[in-house]
């Protein structure tokens, strides 16, 4: 199954986060900090949101970081996606 996003939404694939520290500390999954870097899976058609025309800047395959709190995590055919408004992406990583 394939997610489709409407308006300026975006559907993200979060990044992996770190199990290990800078100085080789092996960390638990309670004490992983949820990483604000995903890949984009989908990306909305823009258009027309609360009356201001929105064209979208991401596109999929891009590295993106993200609000921390944004978004909403949805669950499909075993894999974890969250979606998110085009405006909580933060910064597009090259």
């Amino acid at each position: 199954m394939k997610l489709k996003p409407l308006g300026d939404r975006v559907v993200l694939k979060q990044l992996e986060a770190e199990e290990t520290t800078k100085s080789g500390i092996i960390l638990t999954s309670k004490s992983q900090e949820k990483p604000q870097e995903a890949e984009v899976i989908a990306v909305g058609p823009g258009g027309m949101v609360d009356g201001k025309e929105i064209a979208m800047q991401v596109k999929a395959g891009d590295k993106v970081i993200y609000s921390k709190y944004a978004g909403n995590e949805v669950k499909l055919d075993g894999e974890e996606y969250i979606i998110v408004k085009q405006s909580d992406i933060l910064a597009v990583v090259e």
